[in-house]
């Protein structure tokens, strides 16, 4: 049975239409040029890190974070950019009695901006305050030591086959692939998205229906 469920932030909770839009600005890059190689930059199965390499070589994401933030435009999110199913979603599944996390490779910044939006979790994690990111399984043994379940109970939300579903899968969690964002429209089409998926969705809000079948169905 699913007792907890932990979601991913970047495409499954948070839309980050605005934030890679932020960075195209920074780069001095029209943003539809700089969605478009993102685009082909995953297609192809590369790290997205390396469509800011593109435009300027060399580029250290991490130190230009920092430049971003002294010239006061930090990375930054709010209530608007939640996905409308997000809220409903996670108050339903705790209404259902089940453990909610949330959890994704975020900086220490990202993690605070979460936690003042006031979402109905009961955990908000990122991999800065873990010292352990996706795909590493490290990341994912945290999530197992955090929730009140057998990794076998704990179920995985996810945009992402790379960074969510395969390295979830191997740590043996459950698994929902979620279709959304550039990784889950680009993905959507590969083997594995069926073949280790425990579901696949294309919102968040049929999770709680999903949920209670699959723990009927295991009783």
């Amino acid at each position: 049975m699913i007792r907890a469920v932990t979601f991913d932030v970047g495409e499954c909770l948070v839309d980050e239409t605005r934030e890679y839009g932020t960075w195209a600005d920074w780069l001095g890059v029209p943003r539809h040029t700089f969605a478009s190689v993102f685009g082909a930059v995953i297609a192809q199965g590369r790290d997205y890190r390396e469509t800011f390499q593109v435009f300027r070589p060399g580029f250290d994401l991490a130190h230009e974070r920092e430049l971003r933030a002294a010239a006061g435009k930090p990375e930054w999110f709010g209530e608007d950019d939640l996905y409308p199913d997000v809220r409903p979603t996670l108050a339903a599944l705790r209404q259902a009695g089940l453990w909610v996390g949330i959890a994704g490779n975020q900086t220490t910044r990202a993690g605070g901006l979460l936690r003042g939006l006031d979402l109905p979790a009961d955990l908000i994690a990122t991999s800065d305050d873990w010292g352990a990111s996706k795909p590493d399984v490290a990341f994912f043994e945290h999530v197992i030591s955090a929730a009140p379940a057998q990794p076998h109970e704990i179920l995985y939300v996810g945009d992402r086959l790379d960074n969510d579903i395969r390295p979830a899968a191997t740590a043996g969690l459950l698994t929902a692939l979620i279709r959304r964002g550039p990784w889950g429209t680009i993905q959507q089409n590969e083997p594995d998205a069926d073949a280790i998926t425990t579901m696949r969705i294309d919102s968040l809000a049929e999770l709680p229906d999903r949920i209670a079948k699959f723990n009927a169905e295991a009783r």
